[in-house]
């Protein structure tokens, strides 16, 4: 569906309701609590006007802040942290995924996305739900329902909410790398990195543009990178292929790989035999 049918879609869902009186039998709880706080961030306006009027029937949830983007919604988590956040994924400066990353301990998330239900339906066991837009009323409720049953029951949700990024990020081919380097986010360009390296639990990426930590992992981005440009070379080393200067020999059976600015990395069995197909030698 194209994002101007969806605008569509969802303006007249808004207006149904604007002139709709709806009676719903809640009737939860969280806890010793009264309230529970939520953050809406999504970059079309009428998808969070309409989150915001199904949100009129659960008393018990209060909308705190609404962000158009994930920098500002990154700002609002840090300063605010909420209970509950309903997180579009498909988002313009970075998505919501990419947001994600930047939070060590992030809130029950109930995603939107503009996957197809088969890619969906992978997700229906995980600890946080999602709406595949444009999304009914009952499709809503369902996911409140059970966030407010997570957040009840005290049940940690970061596993979860990693494990379902992570499915719906084998949709996703890696465009770039975002990194939040102290106060700010850096989006790193691939066209400008130069190398990753494995480091205990983070990967170290080296660019044009400096030396920056993100904690993930090599297999990750093995089988996210566009294989065009990115070879692993090595089980703690993978390559951008227009770094590369040249292979260089350093015993009788093994060799180095020299990059353009002159830095010298290994050069495993396995990842020589890649690099040589890659280059087609």
């Amino acid at each position: 569906m194209s994002p101007e049918i969806r605008y569509q879609v969802l303006r007249a869902r808004l207006l149904f309701l604007n002139n709709q009186t709806i009676h719903w039998n809640l009737g939860r709880t969280v806890g010793n609590c009264s309230m529970i706080t939520a953050i809406i961030i999504d970059d079309e306006k009428p998808a969070r006007d309409l989150i915001k009027a199904y949100m009129n029937h659960y008393h018990q949830i209060e909308v705190t802040a609404e962000c158009a983007n994930g920098f500002e919604g990154l700002k609002e988590i840090m300063a605010n942290p909420p209970d509950l956040l309903f997180l579009d994924i498909k988002m313009p400066k970075i998505s919501g995924l990419e947001m994600l990353e930047l939070i060590e301990k992030p809130p029950v998330t109930i995603f939107s996305t503009a996957f197809d239900e088969y890619a969906i339906k992978a997700f229906d066991h995980n600890a946080v739900d999602y709406l595949l837009k444009p999304y009914s009323e009952v499709r809503f409720r369902e996911a409140v329902n059970k966030a407010l049953e997570k957040l009840s029951d005290g049940e940690a949700t970061a596993e979860g909410l990693r494990n379902l990024s992570a499915l719906l990020a084998k949709e996703i081919k890696i465009e770039r790398i975002v990194v939040k380097n102290g106060a700010r986010i850096q989006i790193i360009p691939l066209k400008s990195i130069q190398y990753f390296e494995a480091q205990d639990d983070y990967v170290a990426i080296y660019s044009g543009m400096g030396k920056f930590l993100k904690q993930m992992t090599l297999q990750y981005l093995e089988d996210h990178l566009p294989t065009r440009d990115f070879v692993r070379i090595h089980r703690s080393y993978i390559l951008h292929i227009g770094e590369l200067s040249k292979i260089e020999p350093l015993t009788k059976d093994s060799y180095i790989v020299v990059t353009k600015n002159g830095v010298k990395l290994p050069l495993s069995r396995a990842g020589y035999k890649k690099l040589r197909i890659h280059l087609g030698l």
